[in-house]
């Protein structure tokens, strides 16, 4: 080993190229670690989104958002479950037969149409020409309603109503009923939306 002093600026230069490289390395591998997230192109294009549904009460309503489209999650009143079949007859396709691979995948082809009877998932956009329309929930007479509304959506465009299933009522502008959008549960709590089978 030898005694001989190393020289200042050759140190200051192998330091800085330590450092630089270091700052390289950094500056390469942190938008390839971002290449597992998915972009908001796939997230656009369908990718998945993971819904917590822990917090939502009966009667209560929350929104996601999945291939840009709002997906509505309701939790329903055993009232409200009670009256789905009461009205069966006032209803355009309420065995949900009707293009049934496009708007009602088989899991949810009953008369709740959901994988759990209190919890429905469904696009928020009417089937005539794609406005989105409001939550209806109380019962009973009101505008643009009939007097024995049993609770649902109405879509104020052209006057489309849908029961709390999302099942369109006879003699309306909408030929469908509310899509029901590809989706599993995780845990009780948690929701995937846009994914119904397990790898």
């Amino acid at each position: 080993m030898s005694d001989t002093p190393i020289d200042s600026s050759k140190r200051t230069w192998l330091i800085a190229s330590g450092c630089a490289g270091a700052v390289g390395g950094v500056a390469t591998a942190v938008p390839f670690v971002s290449t597992f997230q998915p972009s908001e192109k796939a997230k656009a294009a369908g990718a998945a989104v993971e819904v917590d549904i822990s917090a939502l009460k009966p009667g209560e309503k929350m929104t996601a958002e999945w291939r840009g489209k709002p997906v509505w999650i309701v939790k329903r009143t055993p009232e409200q479950l009670a009256d789905l079949p009461t009205i069966d007859s006032q209803l355009a396709d309420p065995k949900s037969e009707r293009k049934p691979n496009e708007f009602t995948p088989v899991y949810a082809r009953n008369g709740h149409r959901s994988i759990k009877p209190e919890i429905f998932v469904a696009v928020g956009i009417c089937t005539h020409l794609g406005c989105s329309p409001s939550d209806k929930f109380v019962t009973g007479a009101q505008p643009s309603l009939p007097a024995d509304w049993k609770g649902g959506f109405l879509c104020p465009c052209h006057g489309s109503t849908f029961d709390m299933a999302g099942r369109v009522f006879k003699n309306k502008p909408a030929p469908d009923n509310l899509e029901v959008p590809p989706h599993m549960y995780l845990s009780d709590s948690k929701l995937l939306i846009g994914e119904d089978k397990k790898a």
